[in-house]
């Protein structure tokens, strides 16, 4: 499940939750906010936003089970945009373009980070845009080749080993897999010499 997959689910979930029929763009920027969060806390350049404060209780999974809801018209046209952003960015839609659409957006929770931190429209795009960006594995234009990086983002790990994201960062709070810090970032990254640390070989049984 890609981070954008994650915060369209996050979004579902928190909608379910509260309660009300349509995912808004309030759960939808919550939904994006906890895609990208570590322990509760998403860093979006800057500004360090507690989903707690949000009201986020980021322990917890999306549940799928429940009624059904649908995505309000707002919510729908943030999803329209950030596929154009994505568009235009040359690949599959991430979180971070849905972050970006977010940019003009004056009314509800975004309304209100944008007060109260200050933040404008052109800010909140420099901030989205040093988020994780393109794949492990990309064209390198100058060769034509494609270039498989030695240091994976943890989006990038859980894809190359088919788990769920959550489930590789449980695996490096644990110290079943190590993990490097960039210097003075919050970011982490992987060896891609290192996944084979949380496999193990099958035993049959008797």
């Amino acid at each position: 499940m890609s981070e954008a997959e994650q915060a369209a689910a996050y979004a579902i979930a928190l909608a379910k939750r509260r309660n009300v029929s349509e995912v808004t763009p309030d759960e939808l920027l919550l939904g994006c906010l906890q895609a990208i969060a570590q322990f509760g806390i998403a860093q979006v350049g800057s500004w360090t936003l507690d989903l707690e404060e949000l009201g986020i209780d980021w322990l917890e999974h999306p549940d799928r089970a429940g009624a059904k809801v649908a995505y309000s018209q707002a919510a729908v046209d943030l999803f329209d945009r950030a596929a154009r952003i994505a568009k235009m960015d040359g690949g599959a839609m991430r979180v971070d373009h849905l972050l970006a659409a977010f940019a003009g957006e004056v009314d509800g929770l975004m309304g209100e980070l944008k007060r109260k931190y200050e933040i404008t429209s052109a800010a909140w795009r420099a901030a989205v845009a040093q988020l994780d960006g393109p794949p492990s594995e990309r064209k390198d234009e100058d060769r034509g080749v494609a270039v498989i990086r030695d240091y994976l983002t943890p989006e990038e790990a859980a894809a190359a080993l088919s788990i769920h994201v959550q489930t590789l960062r449980a695996y490096v709070r644990s110290g079943k897999l190590p993990a490097l810090r960039l210097a003075g970032e919050r970011a982490i990254r992987i060896r891609r010499a290192d996944l084979d640390k949380v496999l193990e070989p099958l035993v049959p049984q008797a």
